[in-house]
């Protein structure tokens, strides 16, 4: 039990490490760096090794953007089986959507408590 706590922990931290490592030797925006954390998590799940991964390390390797991948390479993958080609179009979007609306319902909630202001 104790085990799965500290792989969680040091599974996350590496990725963030090296994430942080990437933003600062590189040039790319983090927003970029973002979109390739999500492409890479979609890759490793579409050879199915992001199984084994989540197995292994859980929360650590689930809750980062590559776990957001997996999910929505998952949603591809059962719409693709099920409705053919069009499934590459909608897989995404139905498993990716509780996500993405929690992202924009807790980000507006939290706009509206702490008064964001703009860098100058």
């Amino acid at each position: 039990m104790m085990m799965d706590y500290i792989n969680a922990f040091w599974v996350g931290g590496l990725i963030c490490a090296l994430v942080q490592i990437l933003l600062e030797k590189t040039k790319l925006l983090p927003g970029r760096v973002m979109v390739l954390l999500v492409c890479v998590g979609a890759v490793i799940s579409f050879f199915g090794l992001y199984e084994p991964f989540m197995e292994y390390a859980g929360a650590g390797a689930s809750v980062p953007l590559l776990g957001y991948g997996n999910i929505l390479m998952k949603g591809v993958k059962e719409a693709v089986d099920q409705n053919g080609f069009i499934g590459l179009f909608q897989g995404g979007f139905k498993t990716g959507a509780v996500g993405c609306a929690a992202a924009l319902i807790f980000g507006y909630l939290a706009s509206l408590i702490f008064r964001p202001k703009m860098k100058g």
